[in-house]
């Protein structure tokens, strides 16, 4: 099982770190990122394997949102499925 987690704001340091931080925490493991940064914005799409989490895939969701809300970003973490059904043409 894997997760989409999407960042987007206004470029500081750290968020990478604070991001990938919280999915060490949950136990959730990063398989792949692209980010960018255009001019002060920045645009991350991380994929992460979710089958080991120690906590609720919902848990896990909650806190980037926090994370978001205390960093002044949008994050949003996806549970693949729902990405694929969202995308499927």
């Amino acid at each position: 099982m894997r997760a989409v987690i999407t960042v987007i704001g206004k470029d500081t340091v750290g968020i990478l770190a604070k991001v990938s931080g919280i999915c060490a925490e949950y136990n959730a493991n990063v398989i792949e990122v692209t980010q960018s940064v255009l001019q002060d914005m920045f645009a991350m799409i991380m994929l992460v394997d979710i089958s080991r989490l120690n906590k609720d895939f919902t848990e896990l969701a909650d806190r980037m949102t926090l994370l978001g809300d205390e960093l002044s970003l949008k994050i949003h973490t996806m549970h693949e499925e729902i990405f694929n059904t969202m995308h499927r043409i």
